[in-house]
């Protein structure tokens, strides 16, 4: 069967890298969303919590429940707005302010420049009188950069337009508002946080995706994938492997299939340009639902313990590679 290792000492390095930058980890935040990034939703949370983390992002309100007890706060970036006393909900349109229950804690989104989510900076007077109206608590005001991870202006420009929304909502007088703009690529490259919070992802699993000309604060990969032998068999020479015999063996040699596959989330990939696991050399021929063959004898094997360096050879994005793997594969902190 296929198995993972959560690595506990690498994800509270990671952690700790982050709060050297935020200079506190009381205002870390870590994002949980989508089964922790394909690392166990309730697995990661247990571990951030133990570390010291109070505060939690995930995508919807069936996520938020299953790690309530562990957090002072959780941010929901989307789901139907509901008064309750730990969660708070992103609210990226007028109209979602409108459908918001009343009495219920919001964050609301601004578009400085993403153009994906969030109310548009000439509507932003128009949302806040409307939070009031509608009976709800603002306790939180975001943004999100485009570009954080790449070397342009873009990132710069958008900080400004926040800066800006930053002092309209004090105007306004709105009171114990948190603001928070920095992702994990904007926390890693910004050497002056003054934010309340920081929403990291990525950086917290242990990946920096930034772009060569920047500081590369070191991160670890807190998750590795392994898979176990399910039989060993000689090839002969001319021989040939797996559904299309894709793989022909140039000599004698000793093979092993392994259980695990695109039905467990990992990829298929491209047969002529075979992915190579960390140890035991190229997958032989093609990765098939639950199975891949190796020339190998042992009765384990890591598949992927980078998935930086798996999205490298597999023409994808780590974010990918991770959050793919099935949520029913064991997971075990080691």
């Amino acid at each position: 069967m296929a198995f993972i290792n959560i690595n506990k000492e690498n994800f509270y390095h990671n952690l700790n890298q982050i709060a050297l930058q935020t200079g506190s980890l009381e205002k870390v935040a870590i994002v949980l969303k989508d089964n922790a990034y394909g690392h166990g939703l309730e697995l990661m949370a247990g571990l951030a919590s133990e570390h010291g983390i109070a505060h939690a992002v995930v995508r919807n309100t069936y996520e938020a429940a299953k790690i309530e007890s562990l957090f002072e706060s959780i941010l929901i970036l989307g789901d139907k707005v509901l008064k309750h006393e730990k969660y708070s909900y992103a609210l990226n349109s007028l109209e979602a302010i409108n459908e918001a229950e009343k009495g219920a804690k919001v964050e609301l989104k601004i578009d400085t420049g993403m153009h994906r989510n969030g109310i548009a900076l000439e509507s932003l007077d128009e949302a806040l009188g409307q939070i009031t109206k509608q009976g709800l608590t603002l306790v939180g005001v975001m943004t999100h950069y485009r570009s954080a991870d790449v070397l342009s202006s873009e990132f710069f420009w958008q900080q400004k337009a926040f800066e800006k929304v930053k002092e309209k909502v004090r105007q306004v007088g709105f009171e114990n508002v948190r603001f928070h703009s920095h992702n994990s690529a904007a926390i890693l490259r910004n050497k002056h946080f003054s934010e309340d919070m920081v929403r990291v992802g990525i950086a917290a699993y242990g990946y920096n995706e930034l772009e060569t000309p920047f500081d590369k604060t070191r991160l670890k990969p807190v998750l590795s994938l392994h898979a176990t032998k399910i039989a060993t068999r000689v090839l002969r020479a001319g021989e040939r492997v797996g559904y299309g015999g894709d793989f022909t063996a140039k000599e004698d040699m000793t093979i092993s299939t392994y259980e695990v596959g695109y039905g467990d989330g990992w990829r298929r990939g491209d047969v002529s340009n075979p992915y190579v696991t960390p140890k035991e050399g190229n997958i032989l021929g093609r990765v098939s639902m639950d199975f891949v063959a190796l020339a190998s004898e042992e009765d384990e094997v890591c598949i992927m313990n980078d998935a930086q360096e798996a999205a490298k050879q597999l023409g994808t994005i780590s974010y990918e590679i991770i959050t793919n793997l099935h949520p029913d594969i064991t997971r075990e902190v080691i």
